[in-house]
């Protein structure tokens, strides 16, 4: 079996409890910029996960009142301005593998944001599965205020789909905050939690999801990245396909047989 309960990252905080793995940057200090080195421990750990038999969702919580900060301006966007276009290319293609790990490894993501998610932690937002946040969280795609194009880490293809293509598009021009309200209003919060229960609400969540079908909860993540780029036929017969996979689980049999008895199921993922 591959197991990710007792990981020991060098570069975020990481606990495993019911199945729920819940994950926190660790520089509070500093509101939790990422480094070189912690994106590719988080990427590496995202692709990990898809195999991972002892872990069915996943909380990325905030750490001292904030979620991220983007890269760190000393250990990332400093060297990059010494840097030539292949180490250049090589950095941003690492940035956005860590997305497609997230996109990839089969497991539920809830993002919970407080304080400030921007730059890169806003595209991390982004990329999972189901966002809370505060109603003091800032998220901001702020690559345009140092001098960058705001189509990062598939931030121009995944936020239109998310809030639209007008509202996303003053995102990644102005580099604004997006404040919390406006994120649920928009669409891109699934809702806002005072900041004492942010933590319970998301893993609250995180529980009720990996109590259910997992290996289903798989095909699900898997449809809703693959079928952005179906036409509606195509995905309706992808579908079919999928969900002909989950009705030969034991999962689809035990809740059949718990309706008949009128009991509860009990899922296990397979």
């Amino acid at each position: 079996m591959n197991r990710l309960a007792g990981l020991k990252p060098k570069h975020f905080l990481w606990q495993v409890d019911d199945r729920v793995a819940r994950l926190q940057l660790d520089r509070p200090e500093r509101k939790n910029p990422l480094t070189f080195a912690s994106y590719a421990e988080l990427r590496d750990t995202f692709r990990a996960l898809r195999d991972a038999d002892d872990i069915d969702a996943v909380v990325f919580l905030p750490n001292g009142g904030n979620f991220c900060s983007g890269g760190d301006v000393h250990d990332i966007i400093g060297p990059l301005v010494g840097m030539d276009m292949k180490e250049l290319l090589a950095f941003t293609r690492m940035t956005g593998d860590l997305v497609k790990a997230m996109l990839g490894c089969g497991k539920p993501i809830i993002a919970a944001v407080d304080g400030v998610a921007v730059g890169a932690g806003a595209i991390i937002v982004m990329a999972s599965d189901i966002r809370l946040a505060t109603p003091e969280a800032k998220t901001a795609f702020l690559f345009s205020r140092v001098g960058l194009a705001g189509c990062d880490m598939g931030a121009c293809a995944m936020l239109p789909r998310l809030i639209g293509q007008g509202r996303a598009a003053e995102l990644l021009y102005t580099g604004r905050a997006m404040s919390a309200a406006e994120g649920e209003r928009w669409g891109f919060y699934n809702r806002l939690v005072e900041a004492d229960a942010l933590e319970a609400a998301a893993l609250d969540l995180a529980q009720r999801i990996a109590a259910g079908p997992t290996f289903a909860h798989g095909i699900t993540k898997t449809q809703l990245n693959q079928e952005w780029a179906m036409g509606l036929e195509q995905a309706i017969e992808a579908e079919a396909q999928a969900q002909a996979i989950c009705m030969q689980t034991r999962d689809f049999e035990r809740a059949y047989r718990a309706f008949v008895a009128k009991e509860k199921p009990i899922f296990q993922g397979a």
